[in-house]
């Protein structure tokens, strides 16, 4: 019994040394170089257990490795034995669980780590943390996208840890979030050093069509096209180049977003201030176009003034064209202040004013009662446009076209183009209107015929025509048509056809119109007018006389 237990004692003693001695497979142990050779490093790493681990496990990406015969090293066992008897170790795991612990760490604490960027994959770079391989994002490597990044190889710098799943192994870092930072704290220490009002230097690093972007020592500032001259700039490039040093002022700070305004114009002399005095309102000027828009033209009357000639007051006759096709951009015109309005830095100019009144010459050579001659331009519902000197028209009424027609009908004898003459009969320079008249070439048939009649007036016409309703009847070429109803007083004696054709009689006028043209006369109107001058003169109906006597005693009286 007493051996038997000493043997038990003896083999849970030799048990226990064993486990203390012999390192556990999968775990980091600690280990001596005794020998290099054939690129390898026979490591001792306990209870008469050795290794071989490849020089190159020992070295930093782009390095060489720095180990020699005699130093102590952490390795990684994966097996205790392997086929030859030896430890199945590896430096690299080693440092790569090394590396995951403290990696761990330092994500859980939001800690910067350093690493160096030593290989380019799809979408990005890889970078060893020391002993652990991140990827690094191509939109992470800088604040703005890198072209080529050699200089960038090999070098240690920080990263901040973006993502990690020791599981999987992933770890995603960022240059680009230390950059920020860094840049953020220069930022606010250079916006810190600058007020609004201060005049820097700075670097032109960007040009776009809005503005530039001036470096001023850490902190870009933007100068907007606007603030780089008085003048109008199309393009910035006009007067900036990249890296090109320009001073500046700084117009506006914003603390919260950090952002800069600046401009180049305020270190100048306001050309508004002089406006009014070099400028005055009347003043003829000559000009540049600058711009055209849809409404008017803009026209440089000096660098950094600018004035719009509306379109209203382009032209005098062109009234719905394009500005476009009047002035084109970079012509040189004369033009004259209408109005100006510092406070809004607005001037209003004339171009049509630099010019005469085309109304007021046509008026000066062309009086009332002067003939023109002119183009048909236009044919309307109302009358004829006729085209006359300095691109202006005339207005040939319908009522002024024909003596003898109605205006709808004569006009149906005119056509675009046509050449006509026509007299002057009214020119209203305000209003922009000339009236002509064709008719008035023409002597007025009418009022020759009509001279001297008026209404009540007995004349004697021929006899042209006998209809059923009455008859025509001709006054010194004037057609008169007298109805069935006006060819006698009794009823009896209104019947046409007791007249011919060349006969003579004696009418009563019943009405001129001038407007009309036409003559209005009546047998019936004479016959009650004679009658009723007999009976004043000869008698009445109360002194029995009958009205056969009486008319009869008038008749006698006239023989």
């Amino acid at each position: 019994m007493c051996a038997k237990a000493t043997m038990e004692e003896f083999e849970a003693l030799l048990n226990e040394s064993l486990e203390i001695d012999t390192p556990q497979e999968g775990s980091v142990v600690k280990g001596k170089v005794i020998a290099i050779e054939a690129g390898q490093a026979i490591i001792d790493v306990g209870y008469k257990m050795e290794g071989r681990v490849d020089l190159k496990e020992f070295a930093n990406p782009g390095e060489n490795p720095s180990i020699a015969v005699g130093d102590e090293v952490e390795v990684y066992l994966d097996r205790v034995e392997n086929a030859r008897g030896e430890a199945v170790i590896s430096r690299e795991k080693a440092r790569r669980e090394e590396a995951w612990d403290r990696l761990e760490k330092a994500y859980a604490s939001e800690e910067r780590v350093e690493g160096a960027i030593f290989g380019r994959v799809k979408g990005g770079f890889t970078v060893d943390l020391g002993g652990a391989v991140a990827f690094l994002p191509g939109s992470q490597v800088d604040v703005r996208p890198v072209r080529d990044a050699g200089p960038l190889m090999g070098l240690k710098q920080p990263f901040q840890i973006l993502k990690m799943d020791r599981r999987r192994g992933n770890i995603v870092v960022s240059r680009r979030a230390i950059l920020e930072e860094s840049r953020a704290e220069q930022r606010a220490e250079v916006i810190g050093s600058l007020h609004e009002g201060q005049v820097v230097d700075g670097v032109v690093k960007n040009i776009t069509e809005y503005g530039a972007f001036v470096d001023l020592g850490g902190v870009d500032g933007l100068l907007h096209v606007t603030d780089m001259a008085w003048r109008r700039v199309n393009h910035p490039s006009e007067i900036l180049s990249i890296g090109e040093t320009v001073k500046v002022q700084v117009v506006k700070i914003n603390k919260e977003t950090h952002r800069i305004s600046l401009g180049m114009k305020q270190l100048q002399s306001d050309p508004w201030d002089t406006v009014e005095e070099k400028f005055p309102i009347g003043s003829v000027h000559k000009g540049r176009v600058t711009n055209i828009t849809d409404y008017g033209a803009f026209v440089e009357l000096e660098a950094g003034v600018e004035g719009l000639v509306h379109v209203s007051e382009m032209s005098w006759t062109k009234k719905n064209v394009h500005p476009g096709k009047i002035v084109s951009t970079s012509q040189e015109v004369d033009v004259m202040v209408l109005e100006i309005d510092t406070a809004k830095r607005r001037v209003s100019l004339g171009l049509k004013q630099c010019m005469r009144n085309p109304w007021e010459v046509f008026a000066e050579t062309h009086p009332v009662g002067s003939v023109i001659e002119g183009e048909v331009k236009n044919i309307t519902e109302f009358g004829l446009f006729v085209g006359l000197d300095n691109d202006i028209d005339g207005m040939v009424h319908l009522s002024d076209l024909s003596w003898d027609k109605r205006g709808e009908e004569a006009i149906q004898e005119f056509r675009k183009g046509d050449v006509v003459k026509a007299a002057v009969t009214e020119v209203d320079i305000e209003k922009e209107r000339i009236s002509l008249s064709i008719k008035a070439l023409d002597a007025d048939t009418f009022s020759d015929a009509v001279d001297g009649v008026k209404r009540g007036s007995i004349i004697t016409v021929t006899v042209t025509a006998i209809e059923d309703g009455g008859i025509e009847v001709e006054y010194n070429g004037m057609k008169s048509f007298i109805r069935r109803s006006d060819l006698a007083r009794d009823r009896a004696d209104q019947r046409p056809e007791r007249f011919q054709v060349g006969d003579k009689v004696d009418v009563r006028v019943v009405n001129v119109d001038s407007k009309t043209r036409k003559l209005g006369v009546s047998i019936k109107a004479r016959e009650i007018a004679e009658e009723k001058e007999a009976v004043e003169q000869y008698g009445s109906s109360d002194s029995g006389a009958s009205l056969g006597d009486i008319l009869g005693a008038a008749l006698k009286s006239r023989e």
